[in-house]
């Protein structure tokens, strides 16, 4: 990491939405998400977002892509003020953007083509990602024909090979089984680490947080969400991210980081049990 300006940075950032009444469809009232939320991300960190279940982290993201515009606050990219989609940005889903009539060749080739390249240098360089994401061999199969793990890495070729400038990635191992999804992280920790971009990770993984990045933040429970605690990530690299669990320095920050978060959590889920009683 450099000390230079970060590379993304989202300034006092406050989301509304309009929120209606229960029982009272003509009335609405303003439901704010985040407010003034702030954080940054140098070039080459990799940094994940935690907190409780509904409390923005999505929405968060969002607006660092571009997809979504603020109410009020700012975000930069390189230092200049973000207008509509982040192009610097490879937004990595929870769920799989894969298109279903593509095979897994085409669809990683899918965003070269769109950026004008042609059929033939985008399959080859779709196909050299395959390989580097462990699916050689495998182009030809269509997305209902590759397992939820297989499906995943092509969803990551499909967002490398763009060789975007920051990384945006939405709980993307989330519906993974344990094991893959422990290789998964591994897998990309491995291509991270080859170029080192930024990385703005959402999840609700604590463990995985620790485990991947250099920094974690968290964020308070919703409405109004905002970062309450950043804390630096000092374990050795490279890492293993199933090893690691068991460093002493892990166990040291897990509570620490959980100390922040735990209450936090319990309001989320008092919550949402209020929500569901109404």
């Amino acid at each position: 990491m450099t000390e230079d300006a970060p590379v993304l940075r989202l300034e006092d950032i406050t989301c509304r939405f309009p929120a209606r009444r229960a029982g009272l469809r003509s009335s609405t009232e303003s439901y704010v998400a985040l407010e003034r939320a702030s954080l940054s991300v140098a070039d080459g960190e990799f940094l994940s977002v935690v907190g409780p279940t509904g409390c923005g982290k999505s929405t968060l993201l969002n607006v660092a892509a571009g997809l979504l515009t603020p109410s009020s606050g700012r975000v930069e990219v390189f230092g200049r003020a973000l207008v509509g989609t982040n192009r610097q940005a490879g937004y990595m889903f929870q769920s799989e953007a894969l298109m279903p009539w593509r095979s897994a060749l085409d669809n990683v080739a899918a965003g070269l083509q769109f950026r004008g390249l042609d059929r033939s240098a985008a399959r080859e360089q779709a196909n050299a990602w395959l390989k580097r994401v462990g699916l050689g061999g495998f182009g030809a199969r269509f997305p209902h024909e590759l397992s939820g793990g297989m499906r995943k890495r092509v969803a990551l070729a499909q967002t490398l090979v763009l060789d975007p400038a920051i990384i945006l990635m939405d709980e993307p191992f989330s519906a993974l089984d344990v094991q893959t999804r422990q290789l998964m992280e591994n897998e990309l920790l491995e291509l991270w680490s080859a170029k080192k971009k930024a990385v703005l990770f959402i999840t609700h993984d604590l463990d995985e947080a620790i485990a991947m990045s250099d920094r974690v933040i968290v964020l308070s429970a919703g409405p109004a969400t905002h970062p309450i605690g950043s804390f630096t990530i000092d374990l050795p690299r490279p890492r293993d991210v199933t090893a690691v669990r068991s460093h002493p320095r892990f166990v040291d920050l897990h509570a620490r980081i959980w100390e922040a978060m735990k209450e936090e959590v319990l309001k989320g889920y008092a919550r949402q049990m209020d929500a569901l009683s109404t």
